[in-house]
């Protein structure tokens, strides 16, 4: 298995793990600050929230272990028995460790501070069963009883249960605090299309349903101020609903020809390199030999109208490539990507406060991952090459990861400074640092 490495949540240190080991280095300078051996191979890493603790859980063996960056010397294991584990993570509060055990028959929450042990029964195996507040208050629950759906609602300061109540759902697939911590949305299963929004006190606040009998929601996402919710749904459409009616506002359709001529199509294009005949020596020199072999990539503007590539989804197949699969709003709340799994070329940059289409990138491969820097509107996009594409309202720029080999970035992970970012491929990772404009 494969441990992507993790930035520190404050501007602190970087952590991976190579096997059996845990190397936490320094996020400026690379330079190795701490080294810990682990009992068995490392499956998961993760900091606390204040970035003095890291916890390392190797799942095959039901074991987590803790350690300390102020305190080298201590460090602290939770052994789950024969009750196994299959998921392990921090409370938002860095001092409490909750363990999902073998078929989710139990959470146990363990304590730092005090030792203390308590358990939350019947969570739900789903894909996001477990969803904290973003000032770490609360934390809910989905949790699956006698073939029906419920959601437990907990104060994560004392884990006394709060709220319990049953949801109108099939089954339950997911479920997300809005950034304020004043509701949260629970999503059925794909083949029922409902969006169902519950007050902190259980409250149904409403029920959303777009359609009923195609297949339902692929993707959600909170915008940061709140005050919108984005549907990405098979039918390879966005809907946003607004936080006062809890109604549609607009569907964003993503269409495979472009015809709008307000909105700018950056389309990646690749060239060989021209190399002056005067300059080549034998053997040529690593840079040049490296200039001959490689091409390189930028952006040209397209006229519209623009054709993208679609890919007609096999139907008898299962989780087809069909649909909105991914979609983020930047941190300003002015902008949403997305990308429809039939175009799986292009991404798409939505104004939200136009609510039009504003820019589209058509790449030459798929794209694998996107985010949103957290301090900016500026898109990092990676498509399995070793290029990373940035886009802000400025512009596009490609930039090309300096380095030997095939370096194929799959994931990109910012840091809160938003000066840096991780780049992860397969079997390594680098930080991409970008520089700040003088003032």
């Amino acid at each position: 298995s494969r441990v992507l490495p993790q930035l520190s949540p404050a501007p602190a240190p970087q952590a991976s793990s190579v096997q059996h080991r845990l190397v936490v280095r320094d996020a400026s300078s690379l330079q190795i600050l701490q080294l810990y051996t682990c009992l068995d191979q490392i499956q998961h890493i993760e900091w606390s929230s204040d970035s003095l603790f890291i916890l390392c859980a190797m799942y095959k063996r039901g074991i987590v272990q803790v350690w300390s960056l102020e305190q080298p010397d201590w460090h602290c294991k939770i052994d789950e028995g024969s009750a196994g584990l299959v998921a392990s993570c921090w409370s938002p509060d860095g001092r409490h460790i909750l363990n999902t055990t073998e078929f989710h028959l139990r959470i146990t929450v363990w304590s730092l501070c005090t030792k203390s042990v308590s358990y939350i029964k019947y969570p739900k195996a789903c894909q996001q069963g477990v969803a904290f507040t973003k000032d770490g208050r609360y934390m809910a629950v989905a949790e699956r009883r006698d073939c029906k759906d419920f959601i437990s609602i907990f104060v994560c300061n004392n884990w006394q249960l709060l709220r319990h109540f049953d949801t109108e759902t099939q089954d339950l697939f997911g479920i997300e605090w809005a950034p304020n911590g004043c509701v949260l949305a629970a999503w059925d299963t794909c083949l029922e299309y409902k969006v169902l929004l519950y007050s902190l006190d259980g409250r149904l606040l409403s029920s959303y349903s777009a359609y009923e009998w195609p297949l339902g929601i692929k993707s959600i996402a909170w915008s940061p101020s709140s005050q919108f919710l984005a549907i990405g749904s098979f039918d390879e459409k966005v809907r946003i609903l607004n936080h006062v009616t809890w109604k549609k506002i607009i569907e964003l359709d993503h269409p495979a020809t472009i015809t709008s001529k307000k909105t700018i199509v950056y389309k990646e294009v690749e060239k060989s390199p021209t190399v002056d005949t005067e300059r080549l020596s034998f053997p040529p020199t690593r840079a040049l030999a490296n200039s001959l072999f490689s091409t390189q990539s930028k952006y040209e503007i397209s006229q519209v109208p623009v054709s993208l590539q679609y890919i007609k989804p096999v139907a008898d197949r299962a989780n087809p490539k069909v649909g909105v699969g991914m979609l983020a709003f930047s941190a300003d709340n002015c902008f949403l990507a997305t990308k429809n799994d039939n175009i799986p070329n292009a991404v798409w940059i939505w104004d939200v406060r136009r609510l039009k289409l504003s820019v589209v990138l058509e790449q030459l491969c798929t794209i694998q991952a996107f985010q949103w820097d957290p301090c900016q509107p500026r898109l990092a996009v990676c498509t399995g090459s070793s290029r990373v594409y940035l886009w802000s309202p400025a512009g596009c720029v490609v930039v090309q990861v300096p380095g030997e080999g095939d370096f194929q970035i799959t994931s990109i992970s910012w840091h809160s400074s938003g000066d840096s970012m991780l780049l992860l491929s397969k079997d390594n990772f680098c930080v991409c640092y970008l520089q700040r404009e003088e003032v």
